[in-house]
């Protein structure tokens, strides 16, 4: 087996059919949304930056001859993002992304398990800030999946090139968040699914439903028991889907101020406040104070 050590979370990628929807709630939950990027295999988001490096990128189509193109040609992030949709619609959950010094060496230890989703992805987009100001990003990725898990899948991304450019506007959140300190999924049987979400993050060893990474948590569930945490629906039965994100916010009490001011529906979970699921946000949001 290659050794390499447990990468951290770096990215969750969330699907949704159209970016200014995404861009509408996401405004409305507190978060500041950075410009539109255009990927060139016909895909686009919105991302969400975060004081601790971590991000949300809301993806979706928007050049459908151009992703119907990337697919022919074997792109494995447009080919999932195309399954997931195609099985459970087009707001969603669908991938958890971890950084890497190396993908190269990742893509050989995902095929070595048996658990590679196919070819390494290189690629350059533009980026811009809030003040307008663009640089160029590159990315090298490499994909892990189950090949009965096809509700989820996960992925290693080196940034070859980070934009040298200052996030602080896009990372003053309204809703004091800082970071994200946890990943819910769901399984019918967690056991089976703690190899590949292990293999994926670079440890050696799995630890039942939960796999600590450097910066977060990424816990898997039954639906059963995901509902009796949170308050919320899991769906339907899944080998393995990603139901939810726990941020960390300076204030439990502000970010529930702001979700009231702005009619966005709100439950608590002992201390935690969750957000269902919603058009534009594809998983439950729970905010937890962490000062």
């Amino acid at each position: 087996m290659i050794k390499t050590s447990t990468h951290p979370l770096d990215h969750l990628v969330l699907p949704t059919l159209s970016l200014e929807v995404a861009r509408q709630r996401l405004s409305a939950l507190g978060f500041v949304v950075a410009p539109t990027g255009i990927h060139p295999f016909g895909t686009e988001n919105a991302c969400v930056f975060f004081a601790d490096g971590t991000y949300l990128e809301p993806l979706a189509v928007g050049d459908e001859k151009t992703a119907r193109q990337a697919i022919g040609e074997g792109n494995v992030f447009v080919a999932r993002d195309r399954l997931f949709r195609n099985r459970l619609g087009d707001e969603g959950f669908s991938a958890v992304v971890f950084g890497t010094p190396d993908a190269g060496a990742d893509h050989a230890r995902y095929v070595e398990a048996g658990l590679s989703a196919g070819d390494m992805l290189s690629f350059s987009r533009a980026f811009t800030d809030a003040a307008g100001k663009s640089d160029t990003a590159s990315f090298k990725l490499a994909f892990v999946a189950d090949r009965k898990a096809t509700d989820a899948f996960l992925f290693a991304c080196q940034r070859i090139n980070a934009p040298e450019i200052d996030r602080t506007a896009l990372q003053a959140h309204a809703n004091g968040v800082t970071g994200v300190v946890e990943v819910v999924a769901v399984s019918d049987s967690p056991s089976s699914q703690a190899g590949l979400v292990s293999t994926a993050a670079g440890r050696d060893t799995n630890e039942g439903d939960k796999v600590e990474l450097p910066n977060a948590t990424l816990t898997v569930l039954t639906p059963g028991s995901f509902a009796s945490r949170f308050g919320v629906s899991a769906r339907g039965p899944s080998d393995l889907r990603f139901a939810a994100i726990v941020f960390s916010t300076r204030s439990t009490a502000g970010a529930a101020h702001l979700l009231a001011a702005n009619a966005i529906e709100h439950n608590m979970s002992g201390s935690d406040i969750v957000v269902p699921p919603a058009p534009g946000q594809g998983a439950a949001f729970i905010f937890r104070e962490i000062p």
